[in-house]
């Protein structure tokens, strides 16, 4: 059987998965994006923020105004007119530039939270969306997400920040700016040169930040990992038992220092266009303020024109600088927005058809018929032309060493990926026409790397199906069947005990002993009745379902769920060759293909690889001079795991 070529499959391989699409979109598309995410969270908000923005920034111009008038009356006597309403005007000025920052500030903190938690909202929905579980191991769509949920609250306000900061930015600088034309338009000349060079020095200092956090983004998730193994509680055994602390440290310090490195060379970068650019702005005022002082002796300008040209000077290089400031600051909040939108404008990990085949109860069984399957175009083949078929009301058991393709097969069979040749049916139909949802509606599964979640024991099992949350007998029969109910009613608050100690309930928090963390076999149950919770379920998948059990547990695990799987499809996986004696038919997967199939006793006459991994099981629980008559638990009937023979 030879390998299909690259590409012949329904999903040519080697294309771009989930949020791998390069960042192309543009800077206007981006900033249209994030105005809209954050109108979507808080409207009103936004809205105001703009206004009063526009309003502060007006109130500068007009308070340099108004002083000039008070200055140029008094310097020309009384008979110039009255000073109160311009006192009055210059006060009201005074009171907003005061007082108005504070609302800014607190409008901006309420959008940052608004923005935040819509951003998560849609992140979360949009990861949701993906049928498979592909791009969970893909390291460039992790580091992708990584920054999505790092810059998805905070790059919207920055964006629309900046647009706001440099729309109120513009107005001060208009205003004074015409006031710098009126007394010296040379000097308008030399501040607006200045700025253009501040603004582009900002936009690529920008860029270079920009691309600074994305290449140092998968060291610091190296650092996060090796951080987090040296605090978490299922680490902390083997740390410290074999002293990996310093190891496992220095390597966090090692990935730490490189990211240091790589921002500090980007600070220092920064220290020296910005020290160029302070200069530059200091020598352009300097060069003013000498010409002022000239003029007024001159009689040129009037002393209330000194007053506004020493007051416009600076307000119009703060306020270049603020518009360089603010585009640059969004123009890098745009270039991390990019990486929500690739995110959350993914296109599907797995294609989903707009109609999809209904799923029918399974009458026939499923088949695989000639599946290859290679995680990429550059990996190697893990399934190689297999067809197997689990019918109806039958159990398969599968064999295979580690490495077979035992667990590619069965993450094929939950649509987790599609083949990338061939074919999985359902009844009939391929599994890529029906809906993954619904389809996953006619699965049960408990998985050898089972989930242990921070939640109650009702929880935990419940999530199985989650309307069992409000019928406690279906959640109470799981257990029984997994033989977890006993321990879980013995626990202080019975199925409602919370099992972790990493936080606690809202009844546990004042009582620290009710926090329970379960022994491994124990959560193994628990996970085994989340599966079974799904007591419709038309196919039972059992990855290892006893591999952290006792042998007496195991076998009372397997004989409850010979009973429970009766009459349904099951897929057995297995290491331990006596748990799978019973299955109707069990099939060999070496290096990705079948090599052998047949009930037990056939594969044993066979004297095939079968036969061997049996005899090799067997002969470790066995010698010469042993009485293998087994030995039965009291009260059992037949024979011990599922039918004897080494466990």
């Amino acid at each position: 059987m030879t390998p299909p070529e690259a590409g012949t499959g329904p999903h040519p391989e080697g294309e771009a998965g989930p949020g791998d699409a390069p960042d192309t979109s543009p800077l206007r598309t981006v900033l249209v994006a994030a105005a809209r995410l954050a109108h979507r969270a808080a409207p009103a908000t936004l809205t105001g923020w703009l206004l009063l923005t526009v309003a502060a920034s007006a109130a500068p111009v007009a308070a340099a105004w108004t002083l000039k008038t008070v200055i140029d009356r008094l310097v020309a006597g009384p008979a110039t007119g009255s000073l109160t309403a311009p006192v009055l005007l210059l006060v009201g000025c005074g009171v907003a530039v005061a007082v108005v920052p504070q609302f800014l500030q607190y409008l901006r903190a309420q959008l940052g939270r608004a923005v935040g938690l819509r951003s998560q909202i849609e992140l979360h929905a949009a990861v949701d969306r993906f049928t498979g579980i592909g791009p969970y191991e893909n390291p460039r769509f992790l580091d992708r997400l990584r920054m999505a949920r790092q810059y998805g609250g905070s790059a919207p306000v920055d964006a629309v920040g900046s647009v706001i900061g440099t729309v109120g930015a513009l107005v001060t600088l208009t205003g004074f700016l015409g006031a710098l034309a009126l007394l010296g338009p040379w000097m308008a000349a030399a501040v607006l040169a200045s700025g253009a060079l501040v603004l582009g020095a900002e936009i690529a200092l920008s860029r270079r930040r920009a691309a600074v956090a994305w290449t140092v983004g998968p060291v610091e998730r190296r650092e996060l990992f090796y951080s987090a193994l040296l605090t978490d509680l299922r680490a902390a055994k083997e740390i410290r038992l074999f002293g990996l602390g310093r190891f496992l440290g220095d390597r966090m310090v090692a990935e730490r220092r490189t990211s240091d490195a790589a921002k500090r060379h980007m600070d220092r970068q920064e220290l020296a266009v910005q020290a160029g650019l302070a200069l530059l702005s200091a020598l352009v005022a300097g060069a003013g303020l000498l010409w002022a002082v000239s003029a007024a002796r001159s009689g040129t300008i009037t002393v209330g024109g000194v007053t506004v040209l020493v007051t416009a000077l600076p307000a119009v290089q703060a306020a270049l600088a603020g518009v360089a400031v603010e585009i640059a600051m969004g123009h890098h909040a745009l270039l991390m927005f990019r990486h929500f939108l690739a995110v959350t404008g993914a296109a599907p990990d797995l294609p989903v058809p707009a109609r999809p085949r209904p799923v029918p109860p399974l009458r026939h069984g499923v088949e695989f018929r000639d599946v290859w399957f290679r995680y990429g175009a550059d990996q190697p083949w893990v399934l190689r032309g297999v067809d197997l078929v689990i019918p109806a009301g039958q159990a398969v058991g599968l064999v295979g060493l580690n490495g077979a393709g035992k667990s590619t097969l069965v993450k094929l069979l939950c649509r987790f990926y599609d083949p990338t040749r061939g074919q999985i049916l359902w009844d009939g139909t391929d599994l890529r026409d029906l809906c993954p949802r619904e389809l996953r509606r006619h699965l049960g599964a408990t998985f050898q790397d089972f989930m242990e979640y921070d939640l109650t024991a009702r929880e935990n099992i419940a999530l199985g199906d989650l309307t069992a949350l409000q019928d406690p007998g279906r959640i109470e029969e799981a257990a029984r069947v997994a033989g977890i109910h006993d321990r879980i009613t013995g626990l202080p608050h019975g199925y409602d005990t919370l099992l972790s100690r990493i936080f606690f309930s809202e009844q546990d928090k004042d009582d620290a002993t009710t926090g329970l963390v379960l022994s491994g076999g124990q959560w193994q149950r628990l996970a085994l009745a989340r599966s079974l919770i799904r007591d419709d379920a038309d196919l039972l998948v059992l990855d290892e379902p006893g591999s952290g059990l006792d042998p007496e547990a195991e076998y009372e695990i397997h004989r409850r769920l010979r009973r429970h799987r009766a009459g349904r499809a099951g897929l057995l996986v297995s290491h331990r060759l006596n748990t799978l004696r019973d299955a109707d038919t069990i099939v060999v997967l070496e290096d990705g293909r079948i090599t052998e199939r047949g009930p037990h006793a056939e594969l044993m006459r066979r004297r095939g690889e079968y036969a061997r991994l049996f005899g090799l099981q067997a002969s470790g629980y066995t010698t010469p001079d042993d009485d293998t008559r087994p030995l039965l638990p009291t009260g059992a009937v037949g024979t011990p795991h599922g039918g004897g023979g080494p466990s």
